[in-house]
Protein backbone atom coordinates (compact mmCIF):
# COMPACT_ATOMS: atom_id res chain seq x y z
CA UNK A 1 0.00 0.00 0.00
CA UNK A 2 1.44 3.35 -1.05
CA UNK A 3 1.15 6.06 1.63
CA UNK A 4 1.17 9.72 0.65
CA UNK A 5 1.70 12.49 3.20
CA UNK A 6 0.70 15.84 1.73
CA UNK A 7 1.75 19.07 3.52
CA UNK A 8 1.20 17.35 6.86
CA UNK A 9 1.37 19.70 9.85
CA UNK A 10 0.67 19.14 13.54
CA UNK A 11 0.49 22.04 15.98
CA UNK A 12 0.00 21.57 19.71
CA UNK A 13 -1.30 24.42 21.91
CA UNK A 14 1.13 25.95 24.37
CA UNK A 15 1.16 24.65 27.93
CA UNK A 16 2.26 28.10 29.03
CA UNK A 17 -0.89 30.20 28.99
CA UNK A 18 1.08 33.42 29.44
CA UNK A 19 3.34 33.03 26.42
CA UNK A 20 0.68 31.43 24.25
CA UNK A 21 3.31 30.06 21.88
CA UNK A 22 2.16 27.03 19.94
CA UNK A 23 4.42 24.02 19.41
CA UNK A 24 4.84 22.93 15.80
CA UNK A 25 5.61 19.22 16.12
CA UNK A 26 5.48 18.46 12.37
CA UNK A 27 5.88 21.24 9.83
CA UNK A 28 4.63 20.92 6.23
CA UNK A 29 5.78 17.31 5.80
CA UNK A 30 5.35 15.97 2.25
CA UNK A 31 6.53 12.49 1.31
CA UNK A 32 5.38 9.47 -0.69
CA UNK A 33 6.07 6.08 0.90
CA UNK A 34 6.35 3.45 -1.86
CA UNK A 35 4.28 0.27 -1.70
CA UNK A 36 5.97 -2.66 0.04
CA UNK A 37 8.99 -0.75 1.37
CA UNK A 38 10.38 -0.41 4.90
CA UNK A 39 10.83 3.25 5.76
CA UNK A 40 12.89 4.47 8.72
CA UNK A 41 11.71 7.73 10.32
CA UNK A 42 14.87 8.93 12.00
CA UNK A 43 15.78 11.84 14.23
CA UNK A 44 16.51 12.95 17.80
CA UNK A 45 13.90 13.04 20.54
CA UNK A 46 11.31 15.73 19.89
CA UNK A 47 11.85 15.87 16.12
CA UNK A 48 8.25 14.87 15.32
CA UNK A 49 8.77 11.31 14.06
CA UNK A 50 6.35 9.63 16.51
CA UNK A 51 3.79 12.39 15.96
CA UNK A 52 4.01 11.69 12.22
CA UNK A 53 3.46 7.98 12.89
CA UNK A 54 0.44 8.66 15.10
CA UNK A 55 -1.11 10.89 12.42
CA UNK A 56 -0.67 8.08 9.87
CA UNK A 57 -2.33 5.65 12.31
CA UNK A 58 -5.21 8.03 13.06
CA UNK A 59 -4.43 8.36 16.76
CA UNK A 60 -3.71 12.05 16.22
CA UNK A 61 -5.46 14.36 13.78
CA UNK A 62 -3.34 16.67 11.58
CA UNK A 63 -3.72 20.42 12.06
CA UNK A 64 -3.53 20.65 8.27
CA UNK A 65 -2.57 18.48 5.32
CA UNK A 66 -3.77 15.17 3.92
CA UNK A 67 -2.97 11.46 4.29
CA UNK A 68 -3.67 9.00 1.48
CA UNK A 69 -3.51 5.22 1.49
CA UNK A 70 -3.23 4.51 -2.20
CA UNK A 71 -5.78 6.87 -3.77
CA UNK A 72 -8.03 6.92 -0.70
CA UNK A 73 -8.02 10.00 1.53
CA UNK A 74 -7.91 8.59 5.08
CA UNK A 75 -7.27 11.89 6.89
CA UNK A 76 -10.64 11.81 8.64
CA UNK A 77 -10.90 8.03 9.10
CA UNK A 78 -10.76 6.55 12.60
CA UNK A 79 -7.79 4.25 13.42
CA UNK A 80 -9.88 1.06 13.29
CA UNK A 81 -11.05 1.88 9.77
CA UNK A 82 -7.61 2.59 8.31
CA UNK A 83 -6.33 -0.98 8.23
CA UNK A 84 -3.11 -0.28 10.11
CA UNK A 85 -1.15 -2.40 12.56
CA UNK A 86 0.60 -0.47 15.32
CA UNK A 87 3.38 -1.75 17.60
CA UNK A 88 4.26 0.43 20.59
CA UNK A 89 7.58 0.84 22.36
CA UNK A 90 6.20 -0.68 25.58
CA UNK A 91 4.49 -3.66 23.80
CA UNK A 92 1.03 -2.82 25.32
CA UNK A 93 0.07 -6.46 25.82
CA UNK A 94 -2.89 -7.52 27.97
CA UNK A 95 -1.21 -9.09 31.05
CA UNK A 96 -4.20 -11.28 32.03
CA UNK A 97 -4.41 -12.87 28.57
CA UNK A 98 -2.28 -15.62 27.08
CA UNK A 99 -0.17 -15.08 23.97
CA UNK A 100 -2.90 -16.75 21.91
CA UNK A 101 -5.60 -14.51 23.39
CA UNK A 102 -3.51 -11.37 22.80
CA UNK A 103 -3.03 -12.27 19.14
CA UNK A 104 -6.69 -13.26 18.69
CA UNK A 105 -8.01 -10.04 20.24
CA UNK A 106 -8.00 -7.87 17.06
CA UNK A 107 -9.78 -10.63 15.12
CA UNK A 108 -12.46 -11.06 17.79
CA UNK A 109 -13.34 -7.38 17.43
CA UNK A 110 -14.04 -7.60 13.70
CA UNK A 111 -17.64 -6.91 12.75
CA UNK A 112 -19.90 -7.39 9.74
CA UNK A 113 -18.51 -9.04 6.63
CA UNK A 114 -15.01 -9.12 8.15
CA UNK A 115 -16.05 -11.33 11.06
CA UNK A 116 -14.38 -14.78 11.05
CA UNK A 117 -15.28 -18.16 12.52
CA UNK A 118 -13.34 -19.44 15.54
CA UNK A 119 -11.47 -21.90 13.33
CA UNK A 120 -10.45 -19.17 10.88
CA UNK A 121 -9.31 -16.91 13.72
CA UNK A 122 -7.17 -19.67 15.24
CA UNK A 123 -5.59 -20.41 11.87
CA UNK A 124 -4.74 -16.72 11.41
CA UNK A 125 -3.36 -16.46 14.96
CA UNK A 126 -1.08 -19.45 14.52
CA UNK A 127 0.08 -18.20 11.11
CA UNK A 128 1.07 -14.86 12.66
CA UNK A 129 2.73 -16.58 15.64
CA UNK A 130 4.70 -18.89 13.34
CA UNK A 131 5.84 -15.92 11.27
CA UNK A 132 7.46 -14.35 14.36
CA UNK A 133 8.55 -17.75 15.73
CA UNK A 134 6.48 -17.83 18.94
CA UNK A 135 3.99 -20.55 17.98
CA UNK A 136 5.29 -22.74 20.83
CA UNK A 137 4.52 -20.04 23.43
CA UNK A 138 0.80 -19.58 22.75
CA UNK A 139 -0.38 -20.70 26.20
CA UNK A 140 1.98 -18.47 28.19
CA UNK A 141 1.15 -15.09 29.63
CA UNK A 142 3.28 -11.96 28.95
CA UNK A 143 4.87 -12.10 32.40
CA UNK A 144 6.36 -15.50 31.50
CA UNK A 145 8.09 -14.14 28.39
CA UNK A 146 11.36 -12.31 27.80
CA UNK A 147 11.34 -8.77 26.42
CA UNK A 148 12.16 -10.01 22.94
CA UNK A 149 9.36 -12.57 23.06
CA UNK A 150 6.86 -9.94 24.24
CA UNK A 151 7.88 -7.73 21.34
CA UNK A 152 7.23 -10.61 18.93
CA UNK A 153 3.77 -11.08 20.40
CA UNK A 154 3.05 -7.38 19.83
CA UNK A 155 4.22 -7.70 16.21
CA UNK A 156 2.12 -10.85 15.67
CA UNK A 157 -0.94 -9.07 17.07
CA UNK A 158 -0.36 -6.18 14.65
CA UNK A 159 0.13 -8.55 11.69
CA UNK A 160 -2.74 -10.95 12.32
CA UNK A 161 -5.29 -8.78 10.44
CA UNK A 162 -2.85 -8.40 7.50
CA UNK A 163 -2.84 -4.61 7.78
CA UNK A 164 -2.34 -2.34 4.79
CA UNK A 165 0.42 -0.53 6.70
CA UNK A 166 2.52 -1.69 9.67
CA UNK A 167 3.65 1.07 12.05
CA UNK A 168 6.46 0.47 14.57
CA UNK A 169 7.12 3.11 17.23
CA UNK A 170 10.68 2.58 18.58
CA UNK A 171 9.97 -1.16 19.02
CA UNK A 172 13.51 -2.07 20.08
CA UNK A 173 14.20 0.58 22.70
CA UNK A 174 13.43 -1.67 25.69
CA UNK A 175 15.64 -4.55 24.56
CA UNK A 176 19.28 -5.19 25.39
CA UNK A 177 21.94 -4.88 22.69
CA UNK A 178 21.94 -8.54 21.60
CA UNK A 179 18.15 -8.74 21.46
CA UNK A 180 17.93 -5.45 19.55
CA UNK A 181 20.21 -6.84 16.85
CA UNK A 182 18.29 -10.11 16.65
CA UNK A 183 14.84 -8.48 16.67
CA UNK A 184 15.65 -5.89 14.03
CA UNK A 185 16.80 -8.70 11.74
CA UNK A 186 13.50 -10.47 12.44
CA UNK A 187 11.53 -7.32 11.62
CA UNK A 188 13.32 -7.04 8.29
CA UNK A 189 12.68 -10.72 7.52
CA UNK A 190 8.99 -10.44 8.41
CA UNK A 191 8.56 -7.31 6.30
CA UNK A 192 10.16 -8.96 3.28
CA UNK A 193 8.05 -12.11 3.68
CA UNK A 194 4.76 -10.22 4.04
CA UNK A 195 5.51 -7.32 1.66
CA UNK A 196 3.55 -4.98 3.95
CA UNK A 197 4.48 -1.30 3.73
CA UNK A 198 6.22 -0.65 7.06
CA UNK A 199 7.16 2.59 8.82
CA UNK A 200 9.75 2.20 11.56
CA UNK A 201 10.36 5.07 14.00
CA UNK A 202 13.72 5.23 15.81
CA UNK A 203 16.32 7.65 17.14
CA UNK A 204 19.04 5.03 16.57
CA UNK A 205 20.71 5.71 13.22
CA UNK A 206 22.38 2.29 13.16
CA UNK A 207 18.99 0.59 13.44
CA UNK A 208 17.46 2.74 10.73
CA UNK A 209 20.36 2.33 8.31
CA UNK A 210 20.64 -1.44 8.79
CA UNK A 211 17.07 -2.45 7.90
CA UNK A 212 15.43 0.44 6.00
CA UNK A 213 14.94 0.67 2.25
CA UNK A 214 14.65 4.45 2.65
CA UNK A 215 15.40 6.68 5.63
CA UNK A 216 13.70 9.99 6.39
CA UNK A 217 15.77 12.29 8.61
CA UNK A 218 13.84 14.84 10.66
CA UNK A 219 14.77 17.77 12.90
CA UNK A 220 12.37 19.99 14.87
CA UNK A 221 9.41 18.76 12.84
CA UNK A 222 11.06 19.58 9.51
CA UNK A 223 12.12 17.08 6.88
CA UNK A 224 15.89 17.25 6.38
CA UNK A 225 16.66 14.53 3.84
CA UNK A 226 15.16 11.42 2.22
CA UNK A 227 17.11 8.65 0.51
CA UNK A 228 18.61 5.19 0.63
CA UNK A 229 20.66 4.83 3.84
CA UNK A 230 24.07 4.61 2.16
CA UNK A 231 23.29 7.48 -0.21
CA UNK A 232 22.28 9.76 2.67
CA UNK A 233 25.45 8.81 4.57
CA UNK A 234 27.65 9.44 1.54
CA UNK A 235 25.89 12.63 0.44
CA UNK A 236 24.37 14.49 3.44
CA UNK A 237 22.22 17.51 2.62
CA UNK A 238 23.41 19.59 5.57
CA UNK A 239 25.57 19.58 8.69
CA UNK A 240 22.81 18.17 10.90
CA UNK A 241 22.37 15.08 8.72
CA UNK A 242 26.14 14.60 8.45
CA UNK A 243 26.54 14.73 12.23
CA UNK A 244 23.49 12.57 12.98
CA UNK A 245 24.53 9.66 10.77
CA UNK A 246 27.68 7.69 11.35
CA UNK A 247 29.44 5.72 14.08
CA UNK A 248 31.96 7.00 15.08
CA UNK A 249 30.47 10.43 14.31
CA UNK A 250 31.85 12.71 11.65
CA UNK A 251 34.81 14.93 12.61
CA UNK A 252 33.99 18.64 12.35
CA UNK A 253 36.53 21.47 11.96
CA UNK A 254 36.63 25.24 11.50
CA UNK A 255 38.10 26.19 8.18
CA UNK A 256 37.95 28.46 5.18
CA UNK A 257 38.34 28.43 1.42
CA UNK A 258 40.76 30.78 -0.32
CA UNK A 259 41.61 30.63 -4.02
CA UNK A 260 39.82 27.25 -4.25
CA UNK A 261 42.07 25.78 -1.57
CA UNK A 262 40.65 24.37 1.66
CA UNK A 263 42.36 25.40 4.87
CA UNK A 264 41.66 23.86 8.29
CA UNK A 265 42.29 26.13 11.27
CA UNK A 266 43.52 29.69 11.07
CA UNK A 267 42.14 32.87 12.56
CA UNK A 268 38.88 34.81 12.15
CA UNK A 269 40.37 36.70 9.20
CA UNK A 270 40.91 33.45 7.30
CA UNK A 271 44.64 33.57 7.74
CA UNK A 272 46.97 30.74 8.65
CA UNK A 273 45.71 27.19 8.97
CA UNK A 274 46.78 24.10 7.07
CA UNK A 275 46.08 23.84 3.34
CA UNK A 276 44.70 20.30 3.02
CA UNK A 277 43.14 19.96 -0.48
CA UNK A 278 41.76 21.71 -3.57
CA UNK A 279 38.03 22.48 -3.70
CA UNK A 280 37.13 23.67 -7.17
CA UNK A 281 34.26 26.07 -7.71
CA UNK A 282 34.01 27.34 -4.13
CA UNK A 283 34.25 31.08 -3.48
CA UNK A 284 36.41 32.49 -0.71
CA UNK A 285 34.48 32.05 2.55
CA UNK A 286 34.62 30.57 6.06
CA UNK A 287 33.33 26.98 6.13
CA UNK A 288 32.62 24.14 8.49
CA UNK A 289 34.51 21.05 7.39
CA UNK A 290 33.17 17.55 8.01
CA UNK A 291 35.48 14.55 7.57
CA UNK A 292 34.24 11.00 8.01
CA UNK A 293 36.48 8.84 10.26
CA UNK A 294 37.32 6.63 7.28
CA UNK A 295 38.31 9.70 5.23
CA UNK A 296 41.84 9.98 6.67
CA UNK A 297 44.91 8.50 4.99
CA UNK A 298 47.89 8.12 7.32
CA UNK A 299 50.94 9.71 5.69
CA UNK A 300 54.16 10.99 7.35
CA UNK A 301 54.10 13.84 4.79
CA UNK A 302 50.36 14.46 5.08
CA UNK A 303 48.90 17.96 4.92
CA UNK A 304 46.78 17.78 8.09
CA UNK A 305 48.56 17.35 11.41
CA UNK A 306 46.92 16.29 14.67
CA UNK A 307 48.24 15.75 18.16
CA UNK A 308 48.13 12.03 19.00
CA UNK A 309 46.17 11.01 22.10
CA UNK A 310 45.62 7.27 21.79
CA UNK A 311 45.60 4.32 19.42
CA UNK A 312 42.76 1.80 19.80
CA UNK A 313 43.29 -1.55 18.09
CA UNK A 314 39.96 -3.06 16.97
CA UNK A 315 41.21 -6.12 15.08
CA UNK A 316 40.58 -5.40 11.42
CA UNK A 317 40.84 -1.62 11.93
CA UNK A 318 42.72 0.82 14.09
CA UNK A 319 41.07 3.90 15.61
CA UNK A 320 43.45 6.82 16.09
CA UNK A 321 42.27 9.35 18.66
CA UNK A 322 43.88 12.77 18.38
CA UNK A 323 43.17 16.46 18.88
CA UNK A 324 43.33 19.56 16.70
CA UNK A 325 42.90 23.18 17.71
CA UNK A 326 40.33 23.75 14.94
CA UNK A 327 38.24 20.68 15.79
CA UNK A 328 34.69 21.35 16.97
CA UNK A 329 34.62 17.87 18.52
CA UNK A 330 36.53 17.11 21.74
CA UNK A 331 38.66 14.63 19.80
CA UNK A 332 39.44 13.70 16.21
CA UNK A 333 38.78 10.04 15.48
CA UNK A 334 40.15 8.41 12.35
CA UNK A 335 39.69 4.79 11.26
CA UNK A 336 42.56 3.23 9.31
CA UNK A 337 43.51 -0.26 8.22
CA UNK A 338 45.39 -2.26 10.87
CA UNK A 339 48.21 -2.84 8.36
CA UNK A 340 49.20 0.80 8.91
CA UNK A 341 51.49 1.17 11.90
CA UNK A 342 51.52 4.26 14.07
CA UNK A 343 55.09 4.65 15.26
CA UNK A 344 55.63 6.29 18.65
CA UNK A 345 55.21 10.00 18.01
CA UNK A 346 53.34 12.99 19.38
CA UNK A 347 51.94 13.98 16.00
CA UNK A 348 50.05 12.10 13.27
CA UNK A 349 49.72 13.46 9.76
CA UNK A 350 47.03 12.72 7.21
CA UNK A 351 45.97 13.31 3.67
CA UNK A 352 42.23 13.32 3.03
CA UNK A 353 39.92 11.33 0.76
CA UNK A 354 37.97 14.05 -1.11
CA UNK A 355 34.73 12.03 -1.31
CA UNK A 356 34.73 11.75 2.51
CA UNK A 357 35.13 15.51 3.02
CA UNK A 358 32.05 17.79 3.17
CA UNK A 359 31.84 21.58 3.36
CA UNK A 360 29.01 23.44 5.07
CA UNK A 361 28.20 27.12 5.42
CA UNK A 362 25.56 29.56 6.55
CA UNK A 363 23.63 29.59 9.79
CA UNK A 364 21.77 26.36 8.91
CA UNK A 365 24.85 24.43 7.85
CA UNK A 366 23.73 23.98 4.26
CA UNK A 367 25.99 21.92 2.02
CA UNK A 368 28.61 23.63 -0.16
CA UNK A 369 29.51 21.35 -3.04
CA UNK A 370 32.91 21.40 -4.69
CA UNK A 371 34.77 19.89 -7.63
CA UNK A 372 37.76 17.67 -7.06
CA UNK A 373 40.67 18.92 -9.17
Amino acid sequence: MKVVLQNLTKIFPSRNKKSGEEVIAVNDFTFTIPDGKLIGLLGPSGCGKSTTLYMISGLQKPSSGKIFFGDEDVTELTPENRGVGLVFQNYALYPHMTVKQNILFPLQNLRGDDRMSKTEMLEKAYEAAKLVQIDELMDRKPSELSGGQQQRVAIARALVKLPKVLLLDEPLSNLDARLRLQTREEIRRIQKETGITTIFVTHDQEEAMSISDIIVVMKSGILQQIGKPQEVYDDPANLFVAKFLGTPPINVFRGYVKDEQLYIGGNDKCEGGECVMKVGGVSNCPVTVGIRPEGFVLDPEGKLSCKLSNVEVMGRDVSIVSTHEASLNPTVRSIIDSDNKVVGTDTVRYNLKPHKVFLFGGTDGERIRFEVK
